[in-house]
């Protein structure tokens, strides 16, 4: 991996106010580093330029770190467990187990061989705390105190389906561009957004922000 890339994933995870341990951050180049080499034969992700791929995934991902970690921290659970749905290449997913290594994370992909590089990640970055799930999220049940996606489906389509996933006072982190107005209005009565939170990421002129949802008390 590239000084100039490394060097804009620092600056990035810097201006994110992220605490990235040295360690954390060989992780995420060697992750990307592995996307890269399984791309080319699996086609996990359309980026393949590499500087796009630190703005467009590794730090687009990485602003949703500290949200999370204040959830995490609000929650207060001894053993979290994440689900993230649709994962992909593992974004956000492998990026959250790598900088929150208190969280137990699984990747779901319909997608066999986007599951087995989860697995493969988790192999070789060495991540206990990661799984790649190969199935569809409506035949999962959790119970899991997050699950998440980044650039999934619907609001009202992820809920609906991740709905049995879901463990008493869990909550649905999903990762949206600009506002989606629309999606919100579409809810149904048993799925309530307490906050939507407005995301900057460094190098992307784009707009990012994370709806937070819940089932009503």
């Amino acid at each position: 991996m590239s000084a100039a890339l490394e060097q804009t994933l620092r600056s990035g995870a810097q201006a994110l106010a992220l605490d990235l341990s040295e360690a954390q951050i060989t992780l995420l180049l060697d992750f990307m580093a592995l996307l890269q080499k399984w791309n080319k034969v699996y086609n996990l992700t359309s980026v393949r330029d590499p500087a796009e791929m630190v703005t467009h995934h590794l730090l687009d991902s990485l602003a949703a770190v500290a949200p999370l970690r204040r959830h995490l921290a609000q929650a207060g659970q001894d053993a979290p467990r994440l689900l993230d749905v649709g994962s992909g290449g593992g974004l956000p997913g492998v990026v959250f187990a790598i900088c929150c290594p208190q969280l137990d994370v699984s990747c779901v992909d319909t997608v066999a061989k986007k599951a087995a590089f989860i697995q493969q990640a988790a192999v070789t970055l060495q991540l206990r705390n990661l799984h790649g799930i190969h199935a569809r999220v409506e035949s999962l049940s959790g119970p899991f105190d997050v699950v998440s996606c980044r650039a999934f489906a619907s609001l009202p389509d992820f809920t609906t389906w991740s709905r049995a996933a879901l463990g008493p006072d869990a909550v649905w982190l999903a990762m949206k561009g600009k506002h989606p107005a629309d999606e919100i209005t579409a809810l149904p009565a048993e799925v309530q957004v307490f906050h939507v939170e407005q995301l900057s990421v460094p190098g992307l002129d784009a707009e990012r922000c994370i709806v937070w949802l819940r089932p009503p008390a």
